[in-house]
């Protein structure tokens, strides 16, 4: 079966890293059938489509952003013919032959596997060993804790299967698609809302990283003052996605502990290392677990990552 492959690719106010990322799909050895650019940006970016000839784009406007309503609105725009669709991060940037090594494993893989992600080669993961004390980080990648904690994927040096795969560098078998939707209470950046997607799916399906469908990943960095926003999901969205899953042996008493021991992880590498950002994020991580006591499936709204000021 010769597969056709789509491209969504959420993006909100990173109009270089989008034109980079593009960049390099147009470059590819084998390229894809349909890129979908969901922009949720202040500036719209829909000039740049005339830019790219060779890339088949459509552009869809969704504002005031929030990732998982952009991922859903882009579906929805999925040519029919499509057989894979992936989701990928504005700011990517591919091997040349990073779409002809996925398409490649698809073509062989067999029915037990719903969704693979790129290989990203430029971040290596560092695992602490205090963190693995506490039981929020293991040497094996990809795996969901019954804390709700995971293990990252980053460059893990060999094609693996895992439990859950990223949000950004993922491609998916169509049918499986039309069965999950990203689950929209997850707000703004959408802090944790790839793990729920892709653990859901992991209840069917087996999920695999490619080691030879290799990407980079140019990611930038949090701003100082949203370091607090973050300690506050890390409580509260980790409740939330444990508190849906408890029927696959998640355990919420598993994350209420293990978010008293973040709270000490990010204390402790804070007053070692002199790390102001990192107590930020342990005073949002209190924050969050009284937000949590005091209110159910509380929701917080924020972006991490926003280039220009506006709130």
């Amino acid at each position: 079966m010769k597969h056709k492959i789509s491209f969504i690719v959420p993006t909100m106010d990173r109009e270089k890293d989008l034109y980079r990322m593009l960049k390099s799909l147009e470059a590819q050895s084998v390229l894809p059938d349909q890129v979908i650019i969901v922009d949720g940006s202040y500036n719209k970016v829909n000039h740049m489509i005339d830019k790219f000839p060779l890339l088949k784009i459509e552009y869809v406007r969704v504002f005031p952003p929030s990732l998982s309503k952009q991922k859903n609105a882009g579906v929805k725009k999925v040519s029919n013919d499509s057989t894979l669709v992936g989701y990928l991060d504005d700011d990517l940037e591919f091997y040349k032959d990073s779409v002809e090594n996925m398409l490649s494993f698809w073509d062989k893989a067999s029915d037990k596997y719903g969704g693979a992600a790129f290989s990203v080669t430029n971040i290596d993961r560092k695992v602490g060993s205090i963190r693995k004390f506490f039981k929020i980080d293991s040497d094996s990648p990809g795996k969901v804790f019954s804390n709700g904690f995971v293990s990252m994927l980053d460059n893990p040096g060999r094609t693996t299967d895992v439990d859950w795969l990223y949000g950004g560098a993922t491609v998916w078998k169509r049918e499986v698609i039309g069965k999950y939707e990203y689950d929209e209470w997850y707000q703004g950046s959408g802090f944790m809302e790839d793990i729920d997607f892709s653990y859901n799916i992991r209840e069917k399906y087996n999920l695999i990283v490619l080691a030879e469908a290799r990407v980079q990943h140019h990611t930038h960095p949090i701003r100082g003052d949203r370091y607090y926003l973050l300690g506050k999901w890390q409580i509260i969205n980790r409740l939330y996605f444990v508190g849906k899953y408890i029927d696959r042996g998640l355990s919420v008493s598993d994350a209420w502990k293990a978010s008293f021991s973040v709270i000490l992880v990010n204390l402790l590498a804070g007053i070692a290392r002199l790390n102001y950002n990192r107590i930020r994020m342990a005073a949002g991580n209190i924050v969050g677990l009284i937000i949590a006591l005091i209110k159910k499936d509380a929701q917080i709204v924020g972006h991490l990552k926003r280039i220009n000021k506006k709130k």
